[in-house]
């Protein structure tokens, strides 16, 4: 009992103390996991471990009979692919530059064979080992690269590779090392494209591929037909992926892995309702067994297996990772496109393997040394190395260099719109052109193509189904402006989103439904005195926006009270010296003004008497 509970406690705390040291959590919990595990019987009494996770019936020592420790890992392993596989979605590959498309498949393979080659020739391993191994740290999981971003404010154009490739390439990175090693298993060991090898392995890739694709629609189907109660969806959900799992196996054995990432990828990529939902479980559910899963693993890893990486040929191994081939892959990736070459260097140093690569490496490496298969113990202390050395290089190192390189924010830029609506890219471009970073989100795919017709970044993104986290950095943001027609879409991602825009705050448009809105509500409306109607049809009869300055409050007042009276204009937000939005309260005894800040506006030129119009935009709205 006391071993079952301090493995969650130890995992939990663990989880506590990187976010508490802003650090990715794998870290603590590897480091946890050797050192209750096989460097705790350096000092032990009588040199046993003092976390042993198989059970031992002769020495009653462990905490999982052998026999299940495999399917717990196994089981385990599946669940976070499963999750993985819901975050990779079709729109987003379509709408990833080519430097992203590149990392993803360029840097890739340029990371699979180039490591695959070092380990062969190296160690010596057996070719199919050694690919393996190179399959395996193909993957810089989000888990990692998500605490880096969130702690070092980098440039948007690198947060949003960083944290794209990293969430594309995990189910890619997963699904490239099941192919690897169910060639390994149907060749006992060798690549060897003998005619029964490619026959097994075809099988496995079709059984995994139609039965994950089954399962899927299948679910998509009970959900929209809303023939599941919501209390019981999450569970139901679980429990369908287990039952996915053990199906593939018994039909055609190994296939289950890649059936749970299929089936995750068919249900990511679907219009499937409350599947947010699942996601904020699954979540949860990877947390708890990944801080199970990676204490037991770590403290399974015997002695006799570290010292096999003192050796300078592993060293050298993880060496070529992080300063060969990452920086070759990036470079070669980058080539052409408009990065600078700091910003090529930042991203060639920032590559952590993350939890998917030390993972799959336990599950295969434990299932290839029970097979007899030769130098299969190799795997888990080799990646569970390189997953060590490049979380720690890029912890330590990203801010000083993103530092050093001069391609970290200078401050809190950017403005989320929710909808991109006629009115919404006047005020994005008229932002833009002030130097903030700005994103638009709309469900509506005309109004994205016509704000990326602007040179606006502008994601086709339903609020209710997608997260955002997904699509686009959050990082740096500083306003959110919920600006489409719906109430009840403005609210949502005002709510949802609203821990994200501590520095500037959330607004929402007033769409004229007073019975959705409260008190919290009025006071966050944006523009402060029009609604989405008298918005809307400023921007149609008047497409352009002013600055006007203002010489004190009073005066800020009489122009404030003219446009009020008047249906041609729009008050926006104040402008500030040190180029700086500033909301305008409803409550105007609230309003403060300052030297040289400006007022925007939308619609007709007003001409304001002694303040000087300082600036016109206009633009092609429709």
């Amino acid at each position: 009992m006391l071993e079952e509970a301090g493995i969650v406690i130890l995992g939990i705390g663990a989880q506590w103390l990187s976010w508490r040291l802003k650090l990715p959590a794998i870290l603590p919990l590897i480091l946890l996991g050797l050192l209750v595990g096989p460097i705790s019987t350096l000092w032990s009494s009588g040199g046993e471990k003092w976390l042993e996770p198989i059970y031992n019936p002769e020495t009653g020592v462990g905490i999982i009979p052998e026999e299940y420790f495999f399917d717990f890992i196994s089981l385990s392993i599946g669940i976070i692919l499963f999750e993985g596989g819901l975050t990779l979605k079709r729109k987003e590959i379509r709408g990833l530059g080519p430097v992203i498309l590149r990392l993803i498949s360029v840097g890739s393979a340029i990371t699979f064979i180039g490591a695959g080659l070092a380990t062969y020739f190296l160690l010596d391993l057996g070719v199919g080992i050694a690919f393996l191994i190179g399959a395996l740290v193909i993957v810089t999981g989000p888990t990692v690269i998500a605490p880096v971003l969130q702690n070092v404010p980098l440039k948007r154009n690198l947060a949003t590779i960083l944290k794209w490739e990293s969430i594309i390439i995990d189910p890619i990175g997963a699904f490239v090392s099941v192919l690897v090693f169910e060639f390994i298993l149907s060749n006992r060991g060798a690549i060897n494209f003998t005619p029964h090898a490619l026959l097994s392995f075809v099988e496995i890739i079709l059984i995994g591929i139609a039965i994950g694709a089954i399962a899927g629609f299948l679910l998509y189907y009970l959900v929209k037909k809303d023939l599941i109660p919501h209390f019981l969806l999450n569970v139901f959900t679980l429990a369908l992926v287990l039952g996915v799992f053990v199906f593939s196996d018994l039909v055609r054995e190994e296939s289950g892995l890649l059936s749970v990432v299929v089936m995750g990828t068919v249900l990511g990529n679907m219009d499937m309702p409350k599947l947010k939902d699942i996601l904020d479980f699954k979540e949860s559910l990877s947390i708890l067994l990944i801080s199970i899963l990676f204490i037991i693993l770590a403290a399974h890893i015997n002695l006799e297996e570290l010292y096999l990486l003192n050796d300078w040929r592993s060293i050298s191994i993880l060496l070529i990772v992080m300063f060969v081939l990452r920086p070759l892959g990036v470079f070669v990736s980058t080539a052409r496109s408009d990065l600078k070459f700091n910003e090529k260097l930042l991203i060639s140093l920032v590559g952590p393997r993350g939890i998917v690569a030390a993972g799959i490496a336990s599950l295969f490496g434990l299932r290839l040394v029970h097979e007899n298969i030769a130098d299969a113990e190799y795997i888990t202390p080799l990646v569970f190395m390189i997953v060590l050395g490049t979380v720690l290089l890029t912890a330590t190192t990203t801010r000083p260099l993103a530092s050093a390189l001069n391609v970290m924010l200078k401050g809190w830029e950017g403005v989320l719109i929710i909808g991109a609506n006629a009115p919404a890219r006047l005020i994005g471009s008229f932002l833009q052109k002030k130097g903030k970073e700005v994103v638009f989100i709309d469900v509506n795919s005309t109004h994205v193509k016509n704000a990326q017709s602007l040179g606006l970044e502008a994601h086709e993104a339903n609020i209710f189904i997608d997260d955002l986290n997904e699509i686009m950095s959050l990082q740096n943001m500083s306003y959110l402006l919920a600006l489409t027609g719906s109430s009840e879409v403005n609210k949502t991602a005002k709510r949802d989103y609203r821990k994200h825009f501590t520095k500037g705050g959330t607004y929402m448009v007033d769409t004229g439904n007073e019975n959705l809105m409260t008190s919290e509500d009025q006071a966050d409306i944006f523009p402060p005195f029009d609604d989405h109607l008298a918005m809307m049809e400023t921007a149609r009869d008047f497409p352009t926006i002013h600055e006007v300055s203002i010489v004190n409050k009073d005066h800020l007042l009489d122009i404030l009270s003219a446009m009020r009276k008047d249906d041609s204009a729009v008050p926006l937000f104040i402008w500030t010296k040190k180029s700086e939005l500033a909301m305008i309260p409803r409550d105007l005894s609230q309003l403060q003004t300052r030297d040289q800040d400006v007022l925007v506006y939308l619609g007709r030129n007003m001409n304001f008497g002694p303040s000087e119009n300082l600036a016109e935009e206009k633009e092609k709205v429709n």
